[in-house]
């Protein structure tokens, strides 16, 4: 994935269409949530999820999800997830007949950040949300590229896995994420096995990202944790179980049902 673009108007997803508002299933956040981020104001808190496995509908929706949720979190999430069959998500700005006929991956699924088309077979796949003003929203988004990316290389290092970040570009097929590589990507013996894509408005910013494992002895969960050391290192970042899943079930489904799985939405250009 790769964008280094803001996608779209500040503000929220309505289901089916692409203008965004604020989330409104937030607006009687329990007593409970609200003095969970009380407690964690002013410390370099961060919000962890592990969603598991869902299907790319749902995992989409809970991407957005979060992003449309940052002004009432107002500190970052950190998400992990997997797929629960083969996939494929395409960026905003891509033509879906033509992404139809370079992935034999189904369901097809429009992200709702840029990119090219990412396969989601036995990927590691993120999504990192920042509230306005934190200052990774504050940062250029070839930055922020890079500043993931760099966080990633660390993680792979914790591992006795040495990457490299790609000083250039590379392109082969159009519209392929994985084929070939842009500037910052995560490189393994000069493959490409990282990228991300982004969305940055008013709301906050949203960057999903996907790892393809090299082939070594390394289980998903240790890349995990080595994520979460290598924040809490370079950032001091304190992890914190994020209590508001709940809370936005009744928005995930609306995302879900009333776009992700539409074909309208993800065939409209």
């Amino acid at each position: 994935m790769k964008d280094k673009e803001k996608v779209g108007q500040a503000s929220s997803l309505s289901p089916g269409t692409d203008r965004l508002e604020a989330c409104p299933t937030l607006g009687n956040t329990s007593g409970a949530v609200q003095a969970a981020a009380t407690q964690h104001q002013g410390m370099n808190s961060w919000w962890l999820i592990n969603s598991g496995r869902q299907p790319a509908a749902h995992n989409m929706a809970v991407d957005e999800a979060l992003l449309l949720s940052m002004p009432r979190w107002q500190q970052p999430v950190l998400r992990f997830y997997g797929w629960t069959e083969p996939a494929a998500t395409f960026g905003y700005f891509q033509k879906y007949a033509e992404v139809a006929q370079r992935t034999p991956l189904r369901p097809l699924v429009r992200r709702p950040t840029g990119g090219g088309i990412v396969p989601h077979e036995a990927d590691w796949t993120y999504c990192l949300s920042f509230p306005a003003g934190h200052f990774w929203h504050e940062l250029a988004a070839v930055e922020s590229y890079q500043r993931v990316h760099e966080w990633i290389q660390s993680a792979f290092a914790r591992l006795q896995v040495a990457t490299e970040l790609a000083p250039g570009s590379r392109h082969t097929a159009p519209g392929a994420c994985f084929e070939g590589y842009e500037k910052s990507d995560v490189l393994w013996h000069g493959r490409k096995i990282a990228g991300a894509a982004q969305r940055r408005n008013k709301l906050g910013l949203l960057i999903q990202g996907s790892v393809q494992p090299p082939p070594v002895s390394l289980a998903r969960a240790d890349w995990e944790w080595a994520m979460r050391e290598a924040a809490g290192e370079s950032w001091r970042v304190d992890w914190q179980e994020f209590p508001g899943e709940a809370l936005l079930e009744e928005q995930v489904e609306a995302l879900m049902r009333g776009k992700y799985s539409q074909g309208e939405y993800n065939q409209k250009r």
